[in-house]
């Protein structure tokens, strides 16, 4: 299955970047915030460069037939771009990292959804109007490639600044975005070493910095192996189906909370019930769906090592064990 042109256009690592970046700032402290508004700035005013002038060049025609692939292109193209998505993950790992989580963790998970679907929207309007859809559907860099055709047609030389201002910011996109990944992992696999389920190691902090540092490093090495093995598109995919089934794992605890122990004091607030976990699990099944078959296979390979690493070293050292 085709993905649809609209949704092709979403795969831009520099909006992943903005994404996560808007979280993580919206609750973290003064300091670190700081250090991400440089990043952030820079990305915002590349993306919206190329709103503003593309705008100028849109064929109305580009956008007939809007979904040339149908529903099962769209589902398709959702499960694909699903990664530029998940961003708002790193907000809740630092919630311990920041002042006053039960309100901002909510503002930053919110404000990261709202800016980044409008951000994404005006590109992708941009994008398809500025080009038919099928010049972009195989193409790694979609938006500075169709800058790059317009900006030898007549009146178009003023994008070929505007194109390489975006190139700049697809680069600095990419960087902070492994940053920000980079930084959700660590803390992830910190809170699973406080509970036992990885050794100690990853639980310690550094003495000057009181940061996860060895977690942080084995992250960094084992991210970068396999980045330098596989093509990102198939690394794409194994990040959605196993960010999807986290989400639905996710789901089902909060409804099996609600339903045992409904009384138990919670720092974050469920509004309206099951109702939300229960659309979120059908939702992340629905975008599974629309995965290939292959990505299926090696979902199950990396769920079978997990769950026997689980049940041969970190089922008997968790701190819930009562075997």
């Amino acid at each position: 299955m085709k993905a649809d042109g609209v949704a092709v256009v979403f795969v831009q690592l520099q909006q992943e970047a903005v994404e996560e970046e808007v979280g993580v700032a919206a609750d973290l402290g003064l300091g670190e915030r700081v250090r991400l508004v440089g990043f952030l700035v820079e990305e915002v005013v590349a993306i919206l460069a190329f709103i503003f002038f593309g705008l100028a060049f849109i064929h109305p025609g580009n956008y007939h037939p809007f979904a040339p692939n149908g529903f099962s292109g769209i589902l398709a193209g959702g499960s694909i771009i699903f990664f530029t998505y998940i961003g708002f993950d790193a907000v809740s790992t630092a919630s311990e990292e920041c002042r006053d989580p039960q309100r901002t963790v909510p503002i930053g998970i919110l404000a990261t959804l709202v800016v980044c679907t409008i951000l994404y929207l005006g590109v992708a309007l941009v994008l398809t109007g500025l080009v038919p859809w099928q010049s972009v559907a195989n193409d790694g860099a979609p938006i500075v490639n169709a800058l790059k055709r317009l900006s030898l047609e007549p009146g178009g030389h003023r994008l070929h600044y505007v194109r390489l201002f975006v190139l700049v910011g697809a680069i600095t996109g990419m960087i902070s975005s492994i940053l920000v990944g980079q930084y959700g992992q660590a803390r992830i696999w910190f809170a699973m070493s406080r509970a036992k389920l990885l050794p100690d190691a990853f639980a310690k902090l550094h003495p000057r910095f009181r940061t996860p540092a060895f977690a942080t490093i084995v992250a960094g090495i084992l991210v970068s192996i396999p980045a330098g093995l596989f093509d990102v598109g198939t690394l794409a995919e194994m990040t959605n189906i196993g960010t999807l089934f986290a989400f639905i794992l996710v789901s089902v605890g909060v409804l099996i909370l609600l339903t045992k122990q409904p009384d138990r004091k919670r720092g974050f607030r469920l509004p309206l019930g099951p109702v939300f976990p229960v659309l979120s699990i059908l939702c992340c099944l629905l975008l599974m769906a629309g995965l290939p078959a292959i990505t299926w296979l090696r979902f199950f390979g990396w769920l079978s090592i997990g769950l026997i690493v689980y049940f041969l070293y970190s089922r008997k050292r968790s701190e819930f064990y009562k075997g």
